[in-house]
């Protein structure tokens, strides 16, 4: 936006500049063979008017085009809000839809992210990974804060677990939830280490792309910062079928479930308010720099 507004005034500052020079017209004189002199004043004046004008068109419309450019960018803003927002209510409708048994055809669950399922079987506590740094999820309060930069400060770890799915025959991946950085250490949360075969109702979540300035995962010192579903599969023998436990599945003194962010950044009606406004306020001074004079 900054740099539009120098355009703005860079462009009137030359326009200026300009007029003055074409403004200044020197008269010159030739001497006829009687003796007397024929001015060209009148001549040079009209060519220098006609060579203002034309200058002065072409910065007219040349500037024209910031509000038009302005324009079209809160239009596009505005386009990209409707997307955003239905891509929004899309992700809510599957990660509260009711769960469907788990496919196991890769080419089926790549098309399933966010979707819910349900798998029953037992989990192996022995082989645990820890996704960490992470903060816990509030679902309503990330709904609330929707576009914006925020921490709760709390930082701990999510707990993805072995699940050994009887009623398939393959071990999967369940991310069991959030723990505090103090329990981090299974003995610090045994009443929460579930034993026996249950039922785990959680979304689908797919390999993961390590962004910039995220550390690479530690295998060694089980340390992972990002879900790398093949490397997480070869640690722990498992399957790269990858599940986010809901918060139904949350035990006391265990893992809190339902740490599946389904909220995505929207600024869009910032940008469109920016966009709009500066369209509606270049397009005044071009309007009093143009149109305005020529009306009175």
């Amino acid at each position: 936006m900054s740099s539009l507004k120098w355009a703005v005034a860079h462009s009137s500052r030359l326009l200026r500049g300009l007029q003055l020079k074409v403004r200044h017209v020197s008269i010159r004189s030739i001497e006829r063979p009687q003796g007397k002199f024929l001015t060209f004043g009148r001549l040079s004046s009209s060519t220098a008017a006609r060579g203002e004008e034309g200058e002065e068109s072409l910065f007219k419309w040349f500037l024209l085009l910031i509000p038009v450019t302005t324009f079209g960018l809160g239009t596009w803003q505005v386009k990209r809000r409707q997307w955003k927002m239905q891509l929004i209510n899309d992700l809510r409708r599957l990660v509260t839809a009711e769960p469907i048994p788990l496919p196991l055809d890769p080419n089926e669950l790549k098309g399933l992210e966010y979707r819910r399922v349900k798998a029953r079987g037992q989990f192996d506590h022995a082989r645990e990974l820890y996704v960490l740094p992470r903060s816990p999820v509030d679902p309503e309060k990330e709904a609330r804060e929707a576009g914006t930069l925020s921490s709760s400060g709390e930082t701990g770890a999510n707990v993805i677990t072995p699940f050994r799915c009887t009623d398939l025959g393959i071990t999967i991946l369940v991310n069991r939830g959030y723990v505090p950085k103090q329990k981090v250490r299974p003995e610090t949360r045994v009443k929460g280490q579930v034993e026996g075969e249950v039922e785990v109702v959680g979304v689908i979540r797919l390999t993961e792309n390590r962004k910039p300035f995220v550390p690479n995962n530690d295998v060694e010192k089980n340390h992972w910062h990002y879900r790398d579903l093949e490397a997480m599969a070869a640690a722990t023998g498992a399957e790269p079928i990858f599940i986010d436990a809901d918060f139904g599945s949350t035990t006391p003194g265990g893992p809190i479930g339902g740490q599946t962010r389904v909220t995505l950044r929207n600024e869009h009606m910032q940008y469109i308010v920016t966009w709009y406004g500066l369209c509606a306020a270049t397009s005044y001074m071009w309007y009093a720099k143009f149109i305005k004079k020529i009306v009175k």
